[in-house]
């Protein structure tokens, strides 16, 4: 499998979801480039950092669109659930010595890809009409909703 190019149609026309939706994406590639260098320990890691990563982004979606009124967020959470399970088996069975790193790779690839594609996408309208964000670009108001947002998941 080559490494993963961020492409436009993947943009949400939300700034800090797409970022962290090219960070997800450049995970993925460091695991690929682990995984071709055979070294099982960083592939480790690099499996733990995505997780929990992912599970802040997850996090912070849900916010988003509970926050906005998006009217289908019980099902946008309940796909994020299921498939937080479903990489956690591959932990799992990484953490037994098996090696699932191309599986895992090959599978987070179309997962991401496709969820931001349709899922996210579908929400991505409901969220910038709430934060104010035009199609200009223009940025929603300093100190509002998305500033809160911000200071709760990425502060130190």
């Amino acid at each position: 499998m080559a490494l993963l190019v961020w492409q436009d149609d993947l943009e949400t026309g939300i700034e800090a979801v797409d970022n962290q939706h090219r960070r997800i994406v450049e995970m993925i590639n460091h695991l690929h480039v682990n995984h071709k260098s055979l070294d099982r320990a960083a592939a480790g890691e690099v499996i733990d950092e995505m997780i929990d990563y992912t599970l802040s982004h997850f996090a912070f979606e849900e916010e988003l669109m509970e926050e906005s009124g998006y009217p289908f967020t019980a099902a946008h959470k309940r796909v994020h659930e299921i498939f937080t399970r479903r990489v956690a088996e591959y932990r799992l069975r990484f953490q037994a010595g098996e090696d699932v790193t191309e599986e895992l790779k090959s599978m987070l690839s179309r997962w991401l890809f496709n969820h931001i594609r349709g899922d996210d996408k579908a929400y991505a309208e409901t969220i910038k009409r709430h934060l104010h964000i035009t199609d200009s670009g223009s940025a929603p108001k300093k100190g509002g909703f998305f500033a809160r947002l911000k200071q709760l998941f990425f502060s130190s």
